[in-house]
Parts: structure tokens; C-alpha cells; sequence
């Protein structure tokens, strides 16, 4: 699976501790930055990430910033992209299983990363349950 990683300055050493994890389960991973820890603005990381998860170049982004509303928001912008923040492994689990969400957002500053790298793992590994749920995803676009 291609999987896309950015978010902002709040968010980098998780971006770099996810990484590896990722490349180690066989996923290809492709960072949108940034590369240090130095104050960015977010919308310049998420939305690149967003249109490749929408365009289908990648099959699934992790956004992380400071609270993780920020991206999650700039994400959602993005017509085919169901962004979700995450904070524990049911709604991980439950975004991907309900909602066919495509890009998981991590609030740094508010999850250890042993949680985050654990999120990661799980969003990637759940697959979308379809049925009634795939009645509803086929609503959220305007």
C-alpha cells in the first residue's frame, strides 16, 4: 500500500517515528514534509498530501500536527478525502470500518507516541465494511 505522511513543525519527530514503522509492514511511504522541526504552516503540508490520496496516487495519508484540527480540516477542503482525528484505536478502527476514512490526523501534543504509532498501524490495517455504511459515505460529498 502507498501510504502519505506529513503534517507540521508539532508533528515531526511523530512523523519521523511512524515512518519506519510503515516501510517495516511493507507499506510504501511517501513524506510530504516537513523536514524539521522549525515553525510551517500546516494547509502547506496537508494539501499536497490531501490531493494525493484524492488524485490516487497514495491510498492513504497520516496528517499530524499539534492538536490535529488543524490538518484534519485542511484535508476535508479536498472533495474525495474523509479525514478523521483519531486520539484512540476504536475511533482509528472505527473511521476506516464506518466511514471509509482515507486519511488519519494525529493531535501530537495530546497522544503519547506509543499511541500514535499504534493509530497508524490500526487505521492501515482496517478495511472499509461497506453495506449501510457505504450508503452513508456516498452522502458526505457535496
Amino acid at each position: 500500500m502507498k501510504i502519505a505522511i506529513g503534517g507540521d513543525h508539532a508533528g515531526f519527530d511523530y512523523k519521523e517515528a511512524i515512518k519506519p514503522i510503515l516501510a517495516e509492514l511493507g507499506h510504501e511511504v511517501e513524506d510530504f514534509g516537513p523536514e524539521s522541526a522549525d515553525s510551517v504552516d500546516y494547509p502547506d503540508f496537508a494539501h499536497p498530501l490531501s490531493e494525493s490520496v484524492a488524485s490516487g496516487k497514495n491510498d492513504l495519508g497520516i496528517l499530524i500536527c499539534g492538536s490535529g484540527n488543524g490538518v484534519c480540516m485542511t484535508a476535508n477542503k479536498h472533495e474525495s478525502v474523509r479525514a478523521a482525528l483519531c486520539w484512540n484505536e476504536e475511533l482509528a478502527a472505527l473511521a476506516r470500518q464506518h466511514n471509509n476514512a482515507n486519511v488519519l490526523c494525529l493531535p501530537a501534543r495530546f497522544i503519547s507516541l506509543e499511541v500514535a504509532r499504534q493509530l497508524a498501524k490500526t487505521f492501515i490495517a482496517t478495511a472499509f465494511e461497506g453495506g449501510r455504511h457505504g450508503r452513508r459515505v456516498g452522502k458526505i460529498s457535496c
